[in-house]
């Protein structure tokens, strides 16, 4: 950093969950009064400008009464929202001689400034961070309101400060707190946080197969499709999934946190987020709200929310063909691609779908209520789920009204128990992938299944058959292969064997005779 006249600090531009660390000079010189923002800013950097002079002069500041400049660079780099605020009143208080030279070194300073000098929370405050880190930045200077976050990083000294007099009085400054003239606005009230152990598998009555297909489901993680008349146990089933999930590892619930931070959906004074996340969009979302996009800038959609957990579409086939076909490529590559003009952006984006519908529009099914569809809309109303998205649906369950009979013959079975038994599957299943880069079953590729993972070559023959024959896709042979393995990794075999080839298959082409 230089002295008075002209001076540096460091902010982070967040693209995707990408930090870019951008450097905020500050020229402060003779000429005519003005205060000046370049860089390819949008319109809510420009708008800084108006919040830092407001901020000074709350503090008791009177120092831009003089040429200032201050440019974001690299230039290249897209900068939005309001996080480069308290960067730039930063440097512009060491190029104006306010703090020492030796402040802010080292430092990435990140935060929205109040018009009373308030320091107020911003987005994508965790990936800023790790992003600080990687580079070897020293220090991160952040609003108090984002300081458990932002610890949730180790190996970098966080400091944090509630208003701007703080961090010029810190810095070696003097400054004052303006008071706050007016009434106090609404009380905000954190929302309350549905806790998803609070429901359990044991709610679910009179579906014994269909709660051992969504325990083979946690333990491989696969993805389900739930066909069945309406009430039959679809939503129940599909919202208890993350009960019977172990928690997350502790790289993908870094991961999760920082997409939920980058959304705004992070609660303030939020820890890391262990449990796997559930999202349920309406039918009538659209495909940036699902996959993610938007105007000003690239926030992530409902599938990169749910990375590390569920995606729960209900009612299927109200989803519109287009949006749910958007979700074909990061079923196969975890990850989101956006591209807009000038700006481009990467959301992780590994979850398990999990699907439900309604096998025709009426809803009639196999008991009181008889279907009352003609075959053509059936076909019609099914069809609009194309082949390549159900054929990406590892299982698929038949989900119809239990009887009396097969309510008062279940036995209960609790998320706990089934949980353990998930933890205890993926434990045996890391330990066959040790030295692999896949801990489930369902991120396997086909090729490597076939001729490294120890199956016997008559069971690959089988499913061959099956490809040849017209009744399985490649894709669909691999995805049974998988599953297989589940199966056998619940059981805790060494291999899978031919009654687990059948047992996939069932899973796999459950619900083939509504098609």
């Amino acid at each position: 950093m230089k002295g008075p006249g002209l001076a540096r600090t460091y902010s982070m531009s967040v693209v995707g969950i990408d930090g870019h660390l951008v450097d905020v000079e500050t020229y402060a010189g003779a000429g005519l009064v003005a205060f000046t923002l370049v860089g390819l800013l949008d319109t809510s950097v420009r708008e800084a400008r108006d919040r830092v002079r407001a901020a000074f002069e709350s503090c008791g500041l009177d120092v831009l009464d003089q040429r200032i400049t201050v440019n974001l660079s690299p230039a290249g780099i897209p900068k939005s929202g309001s996080a480069f605020d308290l960067s730039i009143a930063a440097s512009v208080a060491l190029a104006t001689g306010l703090v020492s030279p030796a402040a802010f070194e080292d430092a990435v300073i990140v935060g929205e400034l109040a018009l009373d000098g308030s320091i107020q929370p911003v987005r994508g405050v965790l990936p800023a961070v790790l992003a600080a880190r990687s580079l070897g930045v020293r220090r991160v200077i952040v609003p108090t309101a984002c300081a458990q976050e932002a610890r949730l990083v180790s190996g970098i000294e966080v400091l944090d400060f509630e208003h701007f007099a703080d961090l010029i009085a810190w810095a070696g400054g003097d400054a004052v707190k303006a008071p706050f003239h007016g009434r106090l606005g609404i009380c905000r009230e954190a929302a309350d946080v549905v806790d998803p152990l609070a429901l359990d598998m044991a709610d679910v009555r009179g579906q014994p197969d269909a709660i051992a297909a969504m325990e083979v489901a946690a333990a491989g993680g696969h993805h389900v499709f739930l066909l069945g008349e309406p009430g039959a146990g679809k939503t129940m089933l599909a919202s208890r999934l993350p009960t019977i999930l172990p928690d997350l590892d502790a790289d993908t619930a870094l991961v999760t946190t920082s997409l939920h931070s980058v959304a705004g959906l992070l609660p303030s004074g939020m820890s890391l987020m262990k449990r796997p996340p559930f999202q349920a969009p309406h039918h009538s979302v659209t495909m940036p709200a699902l996959i993610g996009g938007g105007t000003r800038m690239l926030v992530p959609g409902a599938a990169s929310l749910a990375h590390g957990g569920i995606l729960f579409l209900d009612e299927a086939a109200e989803f519109a063909p287009s949006v749910l076909d958007s979700l074909r490529e990061p079923l196969e590559s975890g990850a989101v691609h956006l591209h807009r003009s000038g700006v481009q952006a990467r959301y992780p984006a590994s979850f398990q779908l999990v699907m439900a519908s309604n096998p025709c529009p009426c809803g009639g099914g196999s008991g009181g209520r008889r279907c009352t569809c003609s075959s053509i809309n059936r076909r019609r109303y099914l069809a609009r789920l194309s082949g390549p998205l159900l054929d990406r649906m590892d299982i698929r369950i038949d989900v119809h009204t239990p009887s009396r009979a097969d309510m008062s013959a279940t036995i209960a079975q609790t998320s706990d128990t089934i949980r353990q038994r998930v933890i205890e599957a993926r434990a045996r299943t890391r330990r066959r992938l040790a030295g692999t880069p896949w801990t489930l079953n369902v991120q396997l590729p086909g090729s490597w299944l076939r001729h490294h993972s120890g199956i016997e070559t008559s069971l690959i023959n089988e499913l061959d058959r099956l490809v040849e024959s017209g009744h399985s896709s490649m894709r669909g042979a691999d995805r049974m292969l998988r599953l297989a393995w589940t199966l056998a990794d619940l059981e805790g075999a060494p291999r899978p064997t031919f009654d687990h080839i059948v047992a996939a298959q069932q899973l796999r082409n459950g619900a083939d005779h509504y098609e």
